[in-house]
């Protein structure tokens, strides 16, 4: 079985660790690489996958819309967050599918992350597929600028508000949907203690200042990496039909992550 991340960069990606651990989990013989990809070395990657070479992949910034568009078509997830993650061959076609609501789902029962009212942050696709994840809760969308909020909102169909950025919502698991953090910056809101606990999306070499000081203020934390765990575990399954063992996944994360 033959396997890829595609993306621009993409040496950092944890993914190649995560499904080498799958695969040798469940006793299937393939490989799992990362492929530093433009917008041709995509479009000779779908073709690859609706030939056979490959027989699957994972898409990763900044070619997720982009990926949305290469597919024959999308599922109503990816459709809806206007962004693809994985593809997988079917008979000839080229099939997209967005497993970061997955990961998010996983994230937040992994951590026991509380019910209750949402505050994203953020307007690109991560975001998106928060929205979808928390789709029926009552959802505030923060963005820096307002009108990129909205059409996210818009473009999704999910019911939510708009609010100013750095706008703190008191009881609203607050999630990071944006990129602040990887580099050791804070998000710009103030009052973190309001809220009821953080999805903190990004992964970085370590926690960011925001989930350290969630974490001190005795408040519930989930991270990129329990994220992306789930969205992996989905993304395996579509592919072969079973079910990888996460502690081992999990386990090959964090030991890439240290090097």
């Amino acid at each position: 079985m033959k396997l890829v991340v595609l993306g621009d960069p993409v040496a950092h990606s944890l993914s190649p660790a995560l499904h080498r651990a799958a695969l040798a989990s469940v006793g299937l013989r393939g490989s799992y690489e990362a492929r530093r990809v433009d917008t041709s070395g995509m479009q000779h990657a779908v073709g690859e996958l609706r030939e056979g070479t490959l027989d699957g992949a994972n898409v990763t910034m900044p070619h997720k819309q982009l990926a949305a568009t290469l597919a024959d078509r999308c599922a109503d997830v990816a459709a809806r967050a206007g962004a693809v993650n994985t593809l997988v061959r079917v008979g000839r076609e080229v099939v997209g599918h967005n497993t970061d609501v997955a990961g998010i789902l996983h994230a937040v029962d992994a951590r026991r992350l509380p019910d209750g009212p949402v505050l994203v942050l953020g307007a690109g696709g991560a975001a998106a597929a928060a929205l979808l994840a928390f789709e029926g809760r009552p959802i505030v969308v923060s963005a820096r600028r307002t009108d990129r909020a909205a059409e996210l909102v818009a473009s999704t169909g999910v019911a939510a508000d708009v609010v100013p950025w750095g706008t703190s919502v008191p009881e609203a698991l607050l999630v990071n949907a944006t990129a602040a953090g990887m580099d050791g910056e804070s998000l710009p809101i103030e009052d973190l203690e309001v809220h009821s606990g953080l999805l903190d999306m990004p992964y970085a070499s370590g926690a960011t200042p925001t989930a350290t000081a969630m974490r001190a203020a005795g408040l519930p934390v989930a991270d990129g990496p329990d994220m992306l765990l789930g969205q992996a575990v989905a993304a395996f399954r579509l592919w072969t039909g079973m079910q990888p063992d996460e502690v081992e996944m999990r386990r090959a994360m964090e030991s890439a992550a240290t090097r």
